[in-house]
């Protein structure tokens, strides 16, 4: 008999009830989005309160034209409508940044949780690899600068400081030795850092867990951006075109030397690059596109 039939009188094994964890993760994504729900109505009414103030500043443009003047009457008005447009904007972008912020969390929780769950990792194939990168850097979060403020550290090409410390679950970019004993920079995943020793444990992403782990110094570790830079207010934190970088070539999980040839140019652009290649004549690759999650500051190697 097949092992279905002999077990046809058996009852199914119980499944096991879901951990306090789990459970507390649920439940704060699911008030974290009624949070954020909250929050896009807020804005969709904000924005429809501004339309109309914009409407009238439009109206108000065209009677100046048809009567060919201006009135004190009209800089008044205007003045009065203009300021309301202004902080309409800045409320309306207020907002955005809360719901943007909320996004963050709820994608922070959702990772904790992967991160805490005691079942092992599955094996991805490539091409599902490949696509979870690349939906990676699609929802990487828009840093959004309020006037006059600065893109903080690990948006876009701004390097971490000194002290950060990447999480369990993070990605970054690790220098590791292959079988081969070449030294390759590789995505991998924090596993630990170990504050004594200054070291990381990490994993390679392209790798079933556990079985290429690496303990590596902290300085053969960089951290990836968790924001992308808007090219149209934070320049600034952009890789200038000719800069030197590290980035990940298209369809694989390693870094490697590249010279930016476009950044982007607008907030879902990616950068177009040159690789080094000495198997081209002027020893540089045909463009690339990579996105910013994947484009980091590039260490130079001290010559021997």
């Amino acid at each position: 008999m097949g092992r279905n039939k002999s077990n046809a009188g058996l009852s199914a094994s119980p499944v096991p009830p879901a951990d306090n964890t789990t459970v507390n993760a649920e439940v704060k994504i699911r008030e974290a989005l009624k949070e954020l729900f909250k929050l896009i109505h807020e804005v969709q009414d904000e924005r429809s309160r501004g339309e109309h103030n914009l409407t009238n500043i439009s109206k108000t443009h065209e009677r100046m034209q048809q009567e060919q003047k201006i009135t004190p009457y009209y800089k008044t008005k205007l003045r009065g409508l203009y300021n309301t447009a202004m902080q309409d904007a800045e409320l309306e972008a207020e907002l955005l940044r809360k719901a943007l912020d909320k996004i963050s969390e709820i994608k922070t929780i959702r990772d904790n949780r992967r991160q805490d769950s005691d079942r092992p990792k599955q094996i991805m194939r490539r091409g599902v690899l490949m696509s979870m990168l690349q939906q990676n850097a699609i929802t990487l979060p828009l840093w959004v600068s309020k006037p006059g403020e600065r893109p903080p550290p690990l948006c876009g090409a701004v390097p971490a400081d000194g002290t950060y410390v990447a999480r369990s679950g993070d990605k970054v970019a690790a220098r590791v030795k292959g079988t081969d004993g070449e030294e390759n920079w590789i995505l991998a995943e924090v596993v630990s850092f170990n504050a004594n020793t200054n070291k990381y444990e990490v994993d390679d992403i392209d790798a079933e867990e556990g079985k290429e782990r690496h303990t590596i110094s902290k300085r053969r570790v960089v951290p990836l951006p968790i924001w992308k830079a808007n090219p149209d207010t934070d320049p600034e934190a952009l890789f200038p075109k000719g800069t030197l970088m590290l980035a990940l070539y298209p369809q694989t999980t390693c870094f490697y030397r590249a010279v930016v040839e476009i950044p982007p140019k607008g907030p879902q652009d990616d950068y177009s690059v040159l690789f080094e290649d000495t198997s081209y004549a002027d020893g540089y690759s045909p463009p690339l596109l990579v996105a910013q999650r994947y484009c980091i500051t590039c260490k130079e190697e001290k010559k021997k």
